[in-house]
C-alpha cells in the first residue's frame, strides 16, 4: 500500500496522508551521513510519502542543509513529487548563532523573510511547499508577519503559509490578515487537548485538515513509567491484537480518526516503522475503541 495525497485546505497544498518529520534524522538523533539520508528519502517515496516536514532549527540548524545534500543524489525531478514543509520562529541557544544570548522568538518580517531564504538554500530548493510560523510569538505583530507572508507568496519562493502551537484565538489574529492552511499541532493520547480547546474545532469550521506532530507520544509512550502509561500501553496492545498491528500503528490509526483526518508527521528514522505506518491508513477504529484508548489516556471516563 502507498500513502495517498490529500489535500490541506481547499486553497492549500496536497501532502502525503503521512508526513515523513525529519528533526531526528540528523544531529539531534540517528545524525544519517548524506548516502544513509538519501536512501531514506528513497524508501519514503517508494511509499507514496512524498512530504516532508522540517524546521530552520533541526540539528541546530544543521538538517535543512543534511537533508539539502542528500536530496541532490536524486534526480531532478524529484522536487516535482515532493513536497517540503519548514517552520521558522524559533531562536535557539547554539554556537551556530552565538548572537542569540536567549531563547526566544522572532516573527518580524525581516526574521521571517531570512528564514525563508535562508531554508531554501539550505534545502536546494526554489520555493517551499509551505512554511509555518513554529510557535506564537507574544511579541507577533500580525500585520507584519502578513507582509512577509505576501513577499514571500508573491515572489514565488513559498506556496502556503500556516501555523504550529497556535491557540484558536492566536490562529484567528493571524488568519485576519493573511490565508492559513492549517495548525501543526501535538495531539496524542496522553495529550489529547487539542481535540477539547476549540483547535479541532476552528480546523473543522474552517475546513482545514491539522498536522499533528508526535502522534505517538514519543518517549513518554515508549519509555516513560506510571499506572497511567501502563494502563495506555495494555489498551492500544489489546486494540492492536484485534487488528494483528503494532502499538504505533494503533496510535496513528487514534490520531486520524478525527473527521478531520489529521495528517500525523512521524518522526521514526527506521525503514520498518515508516513502511508498517501505512497500516494506518487501513484501520477505522471502532468508536468505543477510540474512547477507551481516550479513556486509558487521560485516566477518566468522559463526563
Amino acid at each position: 500500500m502507498n500513502a495517498a495525497q490529500r489535500t490541506l485546505s481547499p486553497n492549500g497544498p496536497q501532502l502525503s496522508e503521512i508526513v515523513a518529520g525529519t528533526m531526528t534524522w540528523g544531529e539531534w538523533g540517528a545524525d544519517y551521513d548524506t548516502v544513509t539520508t538519501a536512501d531514506l528519502i528513497g524508501h519514503c517515496l517508494d511509499l507514496g510519502i512524498t512530504t516532508f516536514d522540517h524546521a530552520d532549527i533541526y540539528g541546530s540548524y544543521t538538517t535543512e542543509e543534511a537533508f539539502g545534500k542528500a536530496l541532490k543524489q536524486h534526480s531532478s525531478s524529484v522536487r516535482g513529487q515532493i513536497q517540503l514543509v519548514t517552520k521558522c520562529g524559533i531562536q535557539v541557544l547554539t554556537g551556530n548563532r552565538p548572537e542569540n544570548r536567549v531563547a526566544h522568538y522572532n516573527s518580524t518580517r525581516d526574521h521571517i523573510i531570512f528564514s525563508a531564504e535562508r531554508s531554501l538554500s539550505m534545502l536546494g530548493t526554489d520555493y517551499l511547499d509551505l512554511l509555518l510560523i513554529h510557535r506564537p510569538d507574544p511579541l507577533m505583530d500580525p500585520e507584519e508577519v502578513a507582509a512577509a507572508f505576501d513577499e514571500l507568496r508573491q515572489s514565488g519562493k513559498v506556496l502556503h503559509f500556516g501555523v504550529s502551537n497556535f491557540t484558536p484565538s492566536q490562529f484567528d489574529l493571524l488568519a485576519a490578515k493573511t490565508e492559513l492552511v492549517t495548525n501543526q499541532v501535538e495531539c496524542h493520547p496522553l495529550h489529547p487537548d487539542p481535540l477539547f480547546d476549540g483547535t479541532y474545532d476552528q480546523c473543522q469550521g474552517r475546513s482545514l485538515r491539522p498536522m499533528v506532530w508526535s502522534p505517538l507520544g514519543g518517549a513518554d509512550y515508549f519509555k516513560g513509567e506510571g499506572t497511567k502509561l501502563l494502563r495506555l500501553r495494555d489498551k492500544v496492545s489489546e486494540i492492536g491484537r484485534k487488528y494483528g498491528v503494532e502499538e504505533d500503528v494503533v496510535l496513528l490509526a487514534w490520531c486520524r480518526k478525527h473527521p478531520m483526518r489529521p495528517l500525523p508527521v512521524i518522526g521514526t528514522t527506521k525503514k520498518d516503522r515508516i513502511t508498517r505506518s501505512l497500516k494506518a491508513l487501513d484501520i477505522d477504529l471502532e468508536r468505543q475503541e477510540w474512547f477507551e484508548i481516550l479513556e486509558a489516556g487521560r485516566g477518566h471516563q468522559v463526563a
